[in-house]
């Protein structure tokens, strides 16, 4: 078998990628962007089992939907195939802030740098 010219992709890698894309479904119920573009989701980390372990935060912390919010995203992450759990973690500091929206998100909600 020639393997000079086969692609290796990494099943961590596309794990990721395909959580990502699940978290780019959810949006914010208050702003009009996904919840990953509008910089809520702090860490994300698969372990060998693939556990998902993720750190997210709110825009403020008395967001009226804190409470469902979390276990909605949760089960978005749980119904990617290949992903066996998820621990996701609500944290609060550093703050939300729009530093944190990538490009698109700010040209979307009509900031400019």
């Amino acid at each position: 078998m020639n393997t000079e010219n086969m692609i290796i992709i990494d099943p961590q890698s596309d794990l990721e990628a395909r959580i990502i894309i699940a978290l780019k479904d959810i949006y914010d119920p208050e702003i009009p962007v996904n919840i990953y573009d509008l910089g809520l989701i702090y860490a994300l980390s698969i372990d060998e089992n693939a556990l998902v372990t993720l750190e997210m935060t709110l825009t403020a912390p008395g967001c009226p939907v804190a409470q469902t919010f979390p276990i909605q995203v949760a089960d978005a992450i749980r119904a990617v195939a290949g992903v066996s759990d998820v621990k996701l973690e609500m944290v609060w500091d550093p703050p939300w802030s729009v530093e944190r929206m990538s490009e698109a998100a700010k040209v979307a909600l009509g900031f400019f740098d």
